[in-house]
């Protein structure tokens, strides 16, 4: 592994903890590939609030849409095989659609341009008022035909999706969920992935919570609903680990694969862009992507009852190349409503391009680390390259317009860049206490303490109902 990224993959589980504790988000598991090999998983808060059970890199997560990535790799499978085509209409395997349904064709379905309902005339599956709908209620709700023209824009559809699992179990004669495990999922090597619930017996469940409005506290969401005939959209049950290693073996040039690297290709390339969102995201085949900076990704995301995810495959500039070999993928779940998995997998990434661009820290400034405290927050020193980066964990980008210092020796250095509102070319000092350790941070003029002797001051300074109490200075 890269020095650089050693680095960063220590900050990362630093800067996810602290966003824990800020957010008082129930849990997150976060997992980090390269080259499909996993050299970051960690688990952070709970997977039962209620129970006060601790979450695991090993407790399964409702991980939603990333199923969509699961069922377009089968339909590619299949195509691998010479059993269809992407341009075959969809009534040459189902039959009694309307006929403006049944003539979108298979990569419409996957590339969500086929003009098709969302999610029904009631939506209830979705807001836990009734469950996942069967075939004959999907088919009820696309009996009017399609909502908007084929082929005209990006429309997302889980009706779409569940209809490309109608495909596989059509050429396949088996259901799909048994199809995609064995020639899919068990391939790929993800022992922790299912289709679909239930789970086998005795396998740990992060539990989905509500967010804290409007009840003024989290409740637990059920969970163990089965998806029916939408499993293909949104039934898979899997981890953060498993994740990353799925779709870093999509990336075209990853080695072996359940998909050749021209079918990688096809599914990433992106087909329609999202013009009506300021994300600036593509949709390929079953894939999301897009850009953050001068890193490209692809992966897809999640949101379950209690649950929201993410993934993406990186491609850095120097790193990697074009057909994203030897990228890093990020995975991120967590099990609340208002979850976080996609700003934190966003800071996840800047953390790493921080570092990639800058490298692994010196040894003149390696020793330069620490959370440091004041009234303000907190502030991480964040040795990088040759310089050290005043880092703001608060943040959902840390790195963002940090403050570098220059380091001079053990004991000082300087503000050597910072913003026209902070201390540029001011000085930088570390005092030590009686046993040689770091006590104190002085950025400029302002002292920063650990968070325990912080703490213990604002105890002494200020009164439970906040008021300042009355100190007595010599005169």
């Amino acid at each position: 592994m890269d020095r650089w990224l050693a680095a960063a993959l220590d900050y990362i589980p630093d800067w996810l903890d602290f966003q824990m504790r800020l957010t008082e988000q129930p849990g997150c598991v976060v997992a980090v590939a390269q080259g499909g090999r996993i050299v970051l998983e960690r688990a952070f808060g709970h997977a039962d609030l209620a129970k006060g059970i601790a979450l695991t890199p090993r407790h399964r997560f409702r991980v939603a849409s990333h199923s969509k990535s699961f069922t377009a790799s089968g339909i590619m499978k299949l195509r691998e095989q010479g059993r269809l085509r992407l341009d075959d209409p969809i009534g040459q395997y189902i039959g009694a659609l309307h006929p403006t349904v049944a003539r979108a064709t298979l990569l419409q379905l996957l590339s969500h341009s086929a003009g098709l309902v969302r999610d029904g005339t009631d939506s209830g599956q979705w807001l836990d008022r009734r469950g996942f709908l069967a075939e004959a209620q999907i088919r009820t709700d696309l009996a009017a035909g399609t909502t908007i023209e084929t082929n005209t824009r990006f429309k997302y559809s889980n009706h779409g999706f569940g209809l490309a699992g109608l495909v596989i179990e059509a050429i396949t004669g088996e259901r799909y969920k048994d199809w995609i495990k064995r020639e899919i999922v068990e391939p790929a090597g993800l022992a922790a992935t299912v289709p679909d619930i239930p789970l086998p017996k005795g396998t740990p469940l992060a539990r989905g919570h509500s967010g804290k409005l409007p009840l003024g506290k989290r409740v637990i969401f059920p969970g163990e609903a089965s998806t029916n005939a939408l499993a293909a959209a949104t039934g898979f049950v899997s981890t953060a680990g498993d994740l990353a290693r799925f779709f870093s073996q999509l990336a075209p040039a990853a080695k072996g694969g359940v998909l050749t690297p021209a079918s990688r290709r096809e599914m990433i390339r992106p087909q329609w862009h999202e013009e009506h969102s300021s994300l600036g995201r593509d949709y390929g085949l079953g894939i999301i992507s897009g850009r953050l900076g001068d890193w490209r990704w692809f992966g897809h995301s999640g949101g379950f009852q209690g649950y929201i995810t993410r993934t993406a495959t990186l491609s850095a500039p120097g790193l990697s190349g074009p057909d994203f070999g030897q990228g890093l993928t990020v995975s991120v779940l967590t099990n609340a409503a208002d979850g976080l998995a996609h700003p934190w997998l966003d800071g996840a990434v800047q953390i790493l391009r921080r570092f990639a661009r800058e490298g692994a820290p010196s040894r003149k400034v390696s020793g330069w680390t620490g959370r440091w405290w004041s009234v303000w927050g907190a502030f991480d020193l964040l040795p990088i390259g040759d310089k050290v980066l005043v880092a703001q964990p608060a943040l959902l980008n840390p790195v963002l317009d940090a403050s570098e210092i220059a380091v001079s020796n053990a004991a000082t250095g300087r503000i050597a860049l910072a913003g026209g509102f902070a201390n540029h070319g001011e000085p930088v000092r570390r005092v030590r206490d009686g046993r040689g350790k770091v006590s104190e941070l002085w950025l400029a003029g302002a002292k920063l303490v650990s968070e325990s002797k912080l703490a213990k001051e604002m105890k002494g300074r200020y009164d439970g109902e906040g008021r300042v109490r009355r100190v007595r200075h010599a005169r």
